[in-house]
């Protein structure tokens, strides 16, 4: 109990608790988004992002499977008509399946054990982590978020390990998305790249963790995005790549 508590405490500090990180978050993400326009939140976790959306007037879909995290999303934004709170998580296909827990760093609970086995063995920290309880979940697909809530402008996927069977529930290219970026997780991170490949004919850019500024002045074709995460890479810095349609 005191685990899941300082866990909760933890992520509510980090996002919601810096300095000037919401007014970034608004600015950089006013490029993908507008006000009346719809964002999907996938792995919305305690909300920064629907928080930051919803002061650009944007309607929020926030998928988050894990119960305390669905705790806070509900008492911030339970009573905002313009946020739709999908108690799901997302993956090629509809279903259930177990999400692992990490109840003292919910930022790492993960439905791949893949994904887990290789940061553990990759890097240090992870190795510290402890994923010590599971829980069943109801698992949609993209598409089916679309038939039901409609298309968004912006798609955020972020769920740890997670991201190609997400992306393979998505049958037409969406006009922006991001995907996190784990340097241990380097190949996977490519496997998503390909994926989004086939979607459409996509430009990218890459925001080190929490930045809010991308690392490249020009959007990049996808030999030069990886190259840019090449160099990056030995930094073990993670972060986000983001897609947009050319």
């Amino acid at each position: 109990m005191l685990a899941r508590a300082w866990g909760i405490t933890r992520s509510m500090l980090m996002y919601h608790g810096v300095p000037g990180r919401q007014r970034r978050m608004v600015r950089f993400y006013r490029q993908f988004l507008g006000p009346g326009e719809t964002g999907f939140d996938i792995g919305a976790h305690v909300g920064s992002r629907v928080r930051a959306w919803r002061r650009m007037g944007v309607r929020v879909i926030a998928l988050e499977p894990q119960p305390d995290c669905l705790r806070v999303l509900r008492l911030l934004f339970g009573r905002d008509a313009g946020v739709s709170i999908v108690p799901k998580a997302v993956g090629a296909a509809p279903g259930r399946a177990r999400l692992a827990l990490s109840s003292a760093t919910p930022t790492v609970s993960s439905m791949s054990s893949e994904w887990i086995e290789s940061v553990t063995a990759a890097d240090r920290r992870f190795a510290q982590v402890h994923w010590d309880s599971s829980v069943e979940v109801e698992v949609v697909t993209l598409d089916d978020l679309i038939a039901a809530h409609g298309e968004p402008a912006f798609c955020k996927i972020d769920v740890e390990g997670f991201e190609a069977e997400v992306l393979t529930g998505l049958s037409k290219p969406l006009r922006g998305l991001s995907f996190e970026y784990l340097p241990m997780a380097h190949e996977e991170a490519l496997t998503v790249l390909g994926i989004v490949e086939r979607l459409g004919a996509y430009e990218y850019n890459y925001a080190p963790v929490e930045t809010m500024r991308f690392a490249s002045e020009r959007w990049l074709d996808p030999l030069a995005l990886q190259r840019l995460l090449e160099r990056f890479r030995p930094l073990g810095r993670s972060g986000d790549v983001y897609a947009r349609l050319r």
